[in-house]
């Protein structure tokens, strides 16, 4: 049994290194210890700030979970005053950010269930983490690591023009990607802007060069370490995503080789609406209907019907 919603409490959650996370857990009172709400933790999109998923923590909480949401370091309330020159890149987010929160989860609510609900680049951060084994289910919307040649290609030559020439540009004359002034998400670290412009088709070749460059054993570690996950993934992609493509969704989902995926591909006309897109799916206007399709899941493991949808096939070995 659990207490009605109540406000988030305000906190910071330790990275492996030590660094602040700015976070908000919203916690149930336990009153039978046979009972224990699954926490979820919320994996931000990158240089998205967590409280734009607090509409969606809310709605999970109602719904009798604990919920933590966070800021990955250099955005949101976990970024330094000033950006220009501030080191973090996306193993960083993954391998002490994500993980330093698994942790804490582990640590402050010993014997419960531990999910993840993960926007973009926040489904690829879960295989970074050493203490990914831990997690229950994971549940992913447009989750891909942003190679280029998977952006929808009716959009790709603007997407490569924008993220991948006038981002790196502006990161090289500021020290960091200034989005916010730009309306282009947030403020972003350069390590981060490295990372997300590599040409590479795999996401270890990431790291074969540069100032976050890993050794041929750091690199197939890194691999191995998605391979830990072994819960179940339910991978929810928009048809009108320009990012979440389906080659991109499947070139992440590929590498959770021990996880048990399924893709379900929706079209927007399926709620009704004319579009969707890559960020839309946590606006509180869908409570009633697409975020029924992570409710289900993180709760029960189930695949809800109530929404129509296209199973998609995941090819292993293209």
């Amino acid at each position: 049994m659990t207490s009605k919603s109540t406000k988030p409490l305000k906190i910071d959650i330790p990275a492996v290194d030590g660094f602040p996370l700015h976070a908000h857990a919203w916690v149930h009172e336990v009153v039978n210890d046979d009972e224990l709400p699954p926490v979820v933790i919320i994996n931000p999109a990158t240089s998205v700030q967590s409280r734009y998923y607090s509409r969606f923590a809310d709605f999970l909480y109602a719904h009798g979970f604990n919920v933590i949401t966070y800021d990955y370091r250099g955005i949101g309330g976990s970024r330094p005053e000033n950006m220009r020159g501030f080191q973090a890149n996306w193993l960083d987010w993954g391998s002490k950010d994500f993980e330093g929160v698994l942790k804490f989860a582990g640590t402050c609510f010993k014997g419960h269930d531990i999910l993840v609900a993960a926007h973009s680049v926040g489904g690829f951060l879960v295989g970074m983490a050493p203490s990914n084994q831990v997690i229950k289910r994971v549940f992913t919307m447009g989750s891909q690591f942003a190679y280029w040649r998977d952006y929808a290609k009716h959009k790709r030559f603007a997407m490569y023009l924008r993220w991948h020439i006038v981002m790196p540009t502006l990161t090289s004359i500021f020290g960091y990607f200034p989005g916010k002034r730009l309306g282009w998400l947030e403020d972003t670290p350069s390590g981060v802007v490295r990372d997300w412009i590599s040409p590479e088709p795999r996401f270890e070749d990431i790291y074969k060069s540069g100032p976050q460059a890993l050794s041929d054993e750091e690199r197939s570690r890194l691999v191995e370490s998605f391979a830990q996950v072994t819960a179940p993934t339910l991978a929810v992609s928009m048809s009108d995503d320009e990012f979440g493509t389906i080659p991109a969704i499947h070139r992440l989902l590929r590498y959770f080789k021990n996880s048990a995926s399924t893709h379900m591909r929706i079209e927007p006309n399926a709620v009704g609406q004319p579009s969707i897109g890559h960020f839309a799916f946590f606006n509180a206007r869908y409570a009633d209907s697409l975020w029924k399709i992570p409710l289900a899941w993180l709760r029960d493991g189930e695949v809800t019907q109530e929404i129509p949808a296209q199973l998609v096939r995941l090819e292993k070995n293209p």
